[in-house]
């Protein structure tokens, strides 16, 4: 077996399909983009959805990749078995509509065993086939894998449900009896068994039909190839280990972990294994995650990085880490993915600067874990229960962090058992409850198969020219078909022209609107929007309004009003990017754009808010730039010469051969094909009008700029001399002054009006506390203030406390279609068991609402202000039942 590190493995498979043809794609991040079906990227074909529906045409239809990927459906599972990982890379080769079948098996061959590649003993690679594929086991024979070696297996069928769908071939290594965990008779042992001596390392996708909507399967009129092979698996077989994490992926993590614990070494005992697998696997995927754009919160990807973080950590304090320690292994990580992931170790100083905040935040709430576990298991001692119920087990996992098995370790310990059905309940639920979350819209379509056969030439001009006075019409779809003339009765159609000055759609700027006409000059359709074809084309979407002929002339005219409006709000996000990044620092990136005509929005990502004075530097630097009058320029050149001027790449895009990059000054310079004015004069002004957060680490900015700006402080002024007039102020200028003016004699009258109804509270109760009630041996007041509050009530239970007016009281007052009750109990009577939160309780239900507090005061809020007399009617009774 050769000796090769993970990075020379991944750097061999790729240059193998290279060979064959192959683009290299990047890995692509691991926050999905335009894809509400996905929290993560979580295989190497889910970013490859666009070729395989038909949507976009690659440039090379033949593509391979190593593309990082995110799985945490079997959380619980990691560091438990050998191959369970929450981030996981995956080897992969694609072929749309190329090549099939008799291309890949052999190329799959050959990798696994020229001594060029891999390098495998031939004899040591299984195959399973679906049954019904007899050229796929005929194309392996022929290979050169023996007959015996290839095992036919009925759920070798790739199916999701309506779309691209087929067979499929795994490719297993046998590691050898060493690794035989099973009984010779045992009937999982085979390939394709529950066994760990026979390893799946590969799985071949045949994609050759389409699952319609109506169940049936019918042929693609291209046929595709779709491979993943887990890098982590084959490496483990490269280096000989047991299982993934005695490789060098994960070793660096996991030695270094053991400088934090407390003398535990990895290997000594299995318990303490696990932890420092999970550290270990948890790290990997924080860090990636984070580098990529997402950040810890409450929901959506952010609770899965916080879930991921708090898991960690808990498993540290198992090794006796009671100190942060996982930023300092973010470093780690990003050394271990150097070679393809630069950009890891680059950012690393910034995750870790979000780890230890998550970290520290966590060490302070785990201490209240371990208490309410103390708590929980004492409660449940008291009640004579033999176990924790699964719910409070799935509050600990959920709120706290704290996995099942340590809750029931430390349950064990002291002869508490966990109901483990219940917790499994709960643990569906989350799940039902976070498939639901996600969207249906953007799953694998059905390839648009007229869209990708039409490749007919088509220039756009439109960054130079709004106006085309001769445009050939080359094409003319209605109804999914091709079409040589439309008249107005179409009423819809989409249109190619050899050269339009139509903008299409993409990195956020809406498609150009317009008019087109005939050589006439009599107005046959309106343009309302522009896609890219899959071949690149730009797509007219048209509202036919006369007779169209294909290869006939035409004149194309784009609104220059919501044009212009456009190239000024794409131009003022450019500045906006580089002015975040100068203000807030380098580790912000735009994760979303939205350019119109009237406003633009732009997100990005940032560990938490911005402030209001980072906002005003921002909105100050970009209108410097305003004013300064810069040219902005636009230089097409290749990617290599636009990185060396330093321009600005969004992650996820793809870029061609030849790039624009657009400068504005030298303040800003960022890849882009979109429109531009020609100097930042043109902007006018800028005004930020909103900034929220949208998402998990995600902040979006709304802007103005023109003459939207100045509507918007139009309308700010319009408001104030309002405001200035409503409050008498001589002038706009002097208005905040009168306002505060105003509020201070506000403050003055609420404070007087508040002593007033004390005082009227005081004299209504005065009379109450000199006639207290015997029930029982024990004295109760009850009283209904017509002029009170709750902090008045509050009051006067401090001055009855004072008094010793009585053992028990009880307030009740209701305002404006709201009811309070308040219930007091002196020391001695809450010794012997009365408890104020037990009788607000009872008697909570006549004011319809509900309320507790501790067992010397209570209080209670309701809607039901008709029921207080009942309500303290109620609380005699309760006395006298409770004695």
């Amino acid at each position: 077996m050769k000796q090769l590190t993970s990075g020379q493995i991944r750097q061999m498979f790729l240059d193998f399909f290279q060979e064959k043809g192959h683009k290299i794609e990047p890995s692509a991040s691991l926050v999905p983009k335009d894809d509400p079906t996905l929290l993560w990227i979580n295989s190497g074909v889910a970013t490859m959805k666009k070729y395989f529906d038909g949507s976009v045409a690659p440039e090379n239809p033949r593509m391979t990749s190593s593309q990082k990927s995110i799985r945490t459906n079997d959380i619980e599972n990691v560091g438990k078995t050998a191959r369970h990982q929450t981030l996981f890379e995956m080897l992969g080769n694609f072929s749309v509509g190329d090549y099939f079948k008799k291309e890949v098996i052999p190329w799959a061959f050959e990798l696994l065993t020229s001594p060029k590649w891999f390098g495998w003993d031939k004899n040591k690679l299984y195959i399973t086939y679906y049954p019904d594929d007899k050229i796929t086991k005929e194309l392996w024979e022929k290979a050169g894998v023996a007959p015996d070696h290839l095992i036919p297996a009925e759920d070798n069928f790739w199916d999701i449900g309506q779309g691209p769908s087929g067979p499929d071939s795994e490719v297993f290594y046998d590691r050898g009896e060493k690794y035989d965990d099973l009984a010779p008779d045992d009937p999982e042992n085979y390939p394709g068994g529950e066994n760990e001596r026979y390893l799946e390392v590969w799985n071949i996708v045949f994609s050759q039909f389409n699952h319609t909507e109506n169940g049936t399967y019918e042929p693609l009129p291209r046929k595709n190839i779709d491979t993943g092979m887990g890098l982590e698996r084959v490496v483990s077989i490269f280096q000989d280990a047991p299982t993934n994490f005695e490789t060098d992926l994960f070793l660096p993590i996991i030695k270094k972990t053991e400088t934090f614990s407390d003398q535990k070494k990895y290997g000594a005992n299995v318990e303490d294994d696990v932890a420092f697998k999970v550290i270990a696997d948890h790290i990997r995927t924080i860090t990636f995650a984070i580098s990529d754009g997402a950040l810890p919160s409450n929901e959506g990807r952010g609770y899965v990085i916080r879930r991921l973080l708090r898991r960690a950590t808990v498993n540290g304090h198992q090794l006796g880490i009671n100190d942060a320690f996982l930023y300092k292994l973010v470093p780690v990580v990003g050394k271990i993915m150097h070679s393809h992931y630069p950009q890891v170790l680059e950012q690393s100083d910034y995750i870790a600067k979000i780890v230890k905040s998550e970290e520290d935040r966590f060490n302070a709430t785990l201490n209240d874990g371990i208490k309410l576990l103390n708590d929980l298991i004492e409660t449940t001692k008291k009640a004579n229960k033999k176990d924790i119920s699964g719910k409070d087990a799935f509050k600990l996992y959920d709120t706290y962090g704290f996995p099942l098995e340590l809750t029931e370790e430390y349950a064990h310990d002291r002869g508490i058992d966990v109901n483990e059905t219940e917790f499994d309940n709960e643990m569906e639920k989350q799940r039902n409850r976070a498939r639901n979350a996600r969207g249906t819209k953007g799953s694998m379509k059905v390839q648009r198969d007229l869209l990708l056969d039409i490749d007919t030439p088509s220039e756009y001009v439109g960054y130079d020219e709004l106006t085309v006075e001769k445009a050939t019409l080359k094409d003319i779809i209605f109804n999914e078909k091709l079409v040589g003339d439309i008249t107005a009765s179409a009423k819809k159609a989409e249109l190619i022209f050899d050269k339009t000055p139509f903008y299409a759609e993409m990195g956020g700027q809406v498609a150009d609107i317009g008019k087109i006409y005939n050589q006439n000059g009599e107005l046959v359709a309106e343009v309302e929007d522009v896609q890219h074809a899959p071949n690149g084309q730009n797509l007219h979407t048209v509202k036919i309004i006369g007779n169209l002929k294909k290869d006939d002339q035409y004149k194309l005219v784009v609104n220059r009003e919501f044009h212009a409006g456009v190239e000024r709000n794409h131009t003022a996000t450019h500045l906006l990017d580089q002015s975040l990044r100068n203000v807030l620092g380098g580790h912000t990136q735009q994760a979303g754009s939205l350019v119109k005509p009237d406003y633009l929005r732009f997100d990005f990502n940032h560990f938490g808010s911005v402030t209001k004075e980072d906002l005003k530097k921002v909105e100050e630097m970009v209108n410097e730039q305003i004013f300064a009058a810069k040219p902005v320029e636009t230089i097409v050149t290749d990617k290599e010469s636009g990185k060396k001027m330093g321009a600005i790449a969004l992650f996820d895009d793809k870029y061609g051969d030849k790039v624009r990059v657009v400068k504005a000054g030298d303040f800003s310079v960022e890849f882009c094909g979109g429109d531009h004015v020609k100097n930042t004069s043109q902007l006018g002004l800028f005004k930020i009008i909103s900034e929220t957060g949208v998402g998990a680490g995600i902040r979006r900015i709304e802007a103005v700029t023109a003459k939207p700006a100045f509507d918007y402080f139009d309308d700010e002024e319009r408001m104030l001399n309002s405001i200035s007039k409503t409050v008498k102020s001589p002038s706009n200028d002097e208005t905040p002054g009168r306002v505060k003016e105003l509020q201070e004699q506000i403050k003055k009258l609420e404070s007087k009006q508040e002593s007033l109804e004390a005082k009227l509270a005081s004299q209504e109760a005065s009379d109450m506390f000199e006639n207290p009630v015997k029930i029982n041996g024990t004295s109760i007041i009850t009283g209904h203030l017509k002029n009170a509050n709750m902090n008045q009530l509050r009051e006067l239970s401090d001055t009855w406390r004072d008094k010793h007016a009585s053992n028990v009281l009880v307030l009740g007052t209701g305002n404006d279609g709201k009811a309070n009750l308040l219930v007091a109990i002196d020391e001695e009577h809450v010794k012997k068991g009365l408890k104020a939160g037990d009788l607000i309780k009872a008697i909570a239900k006549d004011i319809q609402g509900g309320g507790g507090g501790r067992p010397n005061l209570a209080q209670a809020g309701g809607k039901n202000p008709a029921g207080i007399d009942d309500a303290l009617k109620n609380a005699k009774e309760w006395l006298a039942q409770s004695k």
